[in-house]
């Protein structure tokens, strides 16, 4: 439910198996080198480093991982005019499988900078605005599909659960003894929601809505689970008649 005219896309450009391993610090960092990249098509290590921030050392790190990967390659600086003393400075470029990664990956890599920027000038109150705006759209669709549903809420989550496939999430909902659940085995932005989890939690205020009732996120892609589960509580059990005791241990 996290898709948004186009806006967010797929995970980060890095992919490949070391890249998957390295820490998410690490992966954080390259995806910036990348985009750098993307935008300057070459640049020297002391370049990036003073774009980054980052020490000459730190920054060697991460390009030698890279290279490593295959995701950048090194040339001599070309120098027009009377060139200095010593060895030119090398410069690094995007190889072309890495930036055919980043033609998938491009969106979600500037939806993250965008949510960033709205962080730091307007707050976190500003991120919830921009989340809940962002579902709206979505929101509107599936109120319209769940039109004939009832007003049973696991009538409403199954209208929903196909709504949400018809969108392209995968979802599913089935009856547990405690109730139901929701299952969404598709996130088009678990990247930027593992950052931004307000992305999560707007889409689980509009569940609450379409389904009608009080619903409760169990597990989300976005934080490393393989699907996001939200549960649906059932109706209390009936009452039989009966007076029934509670006792509570101290």
């Amino acid at each position: 439910m996290k898709k948004a005219a186009g806006f967010f896309g797929h995970p980060p450009a890095a992919d490949s198996a070391a890249g998957r391993s390295a820490p998410a610090a690490d992966r954080s960092t390259r995806d910036r080198v990348t985009q750098l990249l993307l935008a300057r098509r070459a640049a020297t290590a002391a370049q990036l480093g003073d774009a980054l921030g980052l020490s000459p050392a730190a920054i060697r790190r991460h390009l030698d991982a890279m290279l490593v990967d295959g995701d950048v390659i090194a040339r001599e600086q070309t120098v027009r005019g009377q060139r200095g003393r010593g060895r030119p400075a090398k410069v690094f470029l995007l190889t072309d499988a890495a930036r055919s990664r980043c033609g998938t990956h491009h969106y979600d890599n500037m939806a993250t900078a965008a949510l960033r920027w709205i962080a730091q000038t307007g707050g976190a109150r500003a991120v919830e605005e921009f989340a809940a705006e962002q579902v709206a759209a979505l929101e509107a669709r599936c109120r319209a599909a769940l039109a004939h549903a009832g007003d049973d809420p696991m009538a409403r989550a199954e209208a929903l659960a196909s709504a949400l496939t018809a969108e392209g999430y995968a979802a599913s909902a089935s009856t547990i003894a405690s109730g139901g659940q929701l299952c969404q085995h598709h996130c088009p932005v678990a990247h930027v929601a593992a950052e931004f989890p307000q992305l999560c939690e707007a889409e689980t205020t509009v569940i609450s809505r379409l389904v009608g009732t009080h619903v409760q996120r169990l597990a989300t892609i976005a934080h490393g689970d393989g699907v996001c589960t939200t549960h649906i509580p059932g109706p209390p059990p009936a009452q039989s008649g009966k007076t029934v005791t509670t006792v509570r241990d101290r």
